[in-house]
């Protein structure tokens, strides 16, 4: 018998949304990787647009504990700006639509 998970129904809140009514930079990553998992990569995109850049950093982080990579210090770095841009930058594209 095949049992069919609901992934939707583990998801927590967002603490931020519940008192003040208005998405934190971090909401949608769970919907997000929900839809990664499930085979939906444009929808994921739209969901969360640095999820992508969260997955090359973490696998990066995993791969460079085990393997020393040559200029790994640079990379991080650099992989941690365009995270953290991609972040703000479609936090402030949310809010304006959701403003507008």
């Amino acid at each position: 018998m095949l049992v069919s998970l609901d992934t939707r129904e583990f998801m927590l809140p967002c603490l931020n949304k519940q008192l003040f009514g208005v998405e934190c930079p971090g909401c949608g990553v769970q919907r997000s990787l929900d839809l990664l998992l499930h085979g939906e990569f444009l929808a994921a995109f739209k969901m969360y647009p640095a999820i992508y850049f969260i997955l090359i950093l973490l696998l990066f982080l995993i791969s460079n504990t085990f393997f020393k990579i040559k200029y790994g210090y640079q990379i991080k770095l650099f992989l941690m700006l365009l995270t953290g841009i991609t972040i703000v930058v479609s936090y402030i594209v949310k809010m304006n639509n959701f403003i507008n």
